[in-house]
C-alpha cells in the first residue's frame, strides 16, 4: 500500500523545520574570558542570554593578576583557543593579543565607539564604556584645598610614606606605566618611578587595595580607577576623587575593549554577544551601576556623578604603541622596579 505522503515531501519539510530552529534553541552558547569584575560583567552577560537564549560561560581574571592572568591564559591557548570573546577592561590587552596573533578583525555594524578613536583601526578590538585613572584621597586625612591634583604630587616630600598605588605589573596601573613612559619619555619616566621609590609611595596588590587603604585612613590618596571610587563614595567612604593633570597632560582614559578571539569555537555567538556588548543598553547599564563607567555613544543618558567624556581633559596616547611598550617594560624596567624591597 502506498503512503498517502510522500517520502519526498516529507524529507523537504524536516529539512525546512530544521532550518527554522532557532540557534538559540540547540544549547548554543559563547565563552568569554574577561578582566572586567564579575559583579559588574555577569549582570551584562544573564540579561543577553535572556534576550536571545544563548548561554555565557563567563571566565572572570583574579583581582590580583587582573588583565594579566587572563592574557598569559589566551597566549598559551592559541594553537587550540577555549575562549571565543576577551572582554578587557583595557585595549592595551587587546592590542597585545592582536600583537601575538590571537585576535580576529571584526568590524561590528553598530560601534558604541563611533569616532574610532579608542578603536583599533583594523577591526582586532572595539571599545566601549570607559574608566578613567584617578587619584582618591581621605577628606578626614587631607583638608579641603590640599588635596594632590597631579601624578607629580606622589613625589611631594611632605606626602612621604603617605600615598599608595597599586602593582604595576597588573591591571589598569600597568597600562598606565606604559602611558607614562610614551609621555615622559624613558629618562623622565625612569626619573618618576625613581622618585615614588625615594618618597616611599607604598605598592599594594590592586586597585581596590588602593580604595579600601585610602578610605580607612591607612593613606592619604592613591591612583586608582573611577569604579573603584565610585564605589567608595557609594559606601559613604570619607573620599573625594580628582582626574589629575586637567589643566596639563590630562588624565588617562581607559576604554573596555571587545576582542573576538581567531578560531573561536563559537564565531557567531561570538559576534552576536560582541555586537550586544557594544550596545547602548549596555553602555547605559554600566553607566548605571556602581562601575560608573563613561559611555562612549552619545547621547546615552548617565545617572549624576558619572562624567562623560567631552567633560574631561584626556590625555592622548596610542594604545597599540603602549602594548608594544608594556611587554617591554614588564620583562624589564618594571619587573625590576616591583621586585625592590
Amino acid at each position: 500500500m502506498k503512503s498517502a505522503f510522500p517520502i519526498s515531501l516529507l524529507m523537504v519539510l524536516l529539512v525546512a523545520l530544521v532550518g527554522c530552529k532557532p540557534s538559540a534553541q540547540r544549547g548554543s552558547a559563547v565563552v568569554v574570558y574577561t578582566s572586567v569584575d564579575d559583579v559588574f560583567a555577569r549582570p551584562v552577560c544573564e540579561q543577553f542570554t535572556k534576550q536571545t537564549g544563548i548561554e555565557v560561560k563567563l571566565v572572570p581574571d583574579t583581582e590580583e593578576t587582573k588583565s594579566t592572568g587572563l592574557l598569559n591564559r589566551l597566549i598559551a591557548e592559541k594553537n587550540r583557543p577555549q575562549a571565543d570573546v576577551f572582554w578587557s577592561g583595557d585595549p592595551v590587552r587587546a592590542a597585545v593579543l592582536k600583537r601575538q596573533g590571537i585576535s580576529a578583525a571584526y568590524r561590528p555594524r553598530n560601534p558604541a565607539d563611533t569616532t574610532g578613536r579608542f578603536s583599533d583601526p583594523e577591526g582586532h578590538w572595539a571599545a566601549l564604556s570607559a574608566r578613567a585613572r584617578v587619584i582618591i584621597w581621605n577628606t578626614d586625612v587631607i583638608a579641603p584645598g590640599e588635596e594632590p591634583r597631579s601624578l607629580r604630587d606622589f613625589l611631594d616630600p611632605k606626602w612621604k610614606g603617605k600615598a599608595c598605588l597599586a602593582n604595576p605589573l597588573f591591571g589598569t596601573t600597568s597600562m598606565h606605566a606604559a602611558a607614562l613612559f610614551e609621555t615622559l619619555g624613558e629618562p623622565g619616566a625612569r626619573e618618576f618611578f625613581t622618585g615614588l621609590r625615594a618618597n616611599d609611595v607604598r605598592m599594594l596588590s590592586s586597585n581596590g587595595e588602593v580604595k579600601r587603604r585610602v578610605a580607612s585612613g591607612e593613606y592619604a590618596f592613591g591612583l586608582t580607577d573611577t569604579d573603584d571610587a565610585s564605589v567608595a563614595v557609594k559606601e559613604g567612604k570619607p573620599v573625594g576623587v580628582i582626574y589629575p593633570d586637567t589643566s596639563g597632560a590630562g588624565t588617562l582614559i581607559v576604554p573596555n575593549a571587545a576582542v573576538l578571539i581567531a578560531g573561536a569555537p563559537h564565531p557567531d555567538e561570538a559576534k552576536k554577544f560582541i555586537e550586544y556588548l557594544l550596545s547602548a543598553e549596555v553602555e547605559q547599564a554600566l553607566a548605571a551601576s556602581e562601575a560608573a563607567q563613561m559611555p562612549l555613544r552619545p547621547g546615552v543618558p548617565v545617572p549624576p556623578g558619572v562624567r562623560r567624556l567631552d567633560e574631561i581633559a584626556a590625555l592622548t596616547v596610542d594604545y597599540g604603541t603602549l602594548a608594544e611598550r608594556l611587554e617591554t617594560l614588564s620583562r624589564g624596567f618594571l619587573k625590576e622596579w616591583t621586585a625592590q624591597p
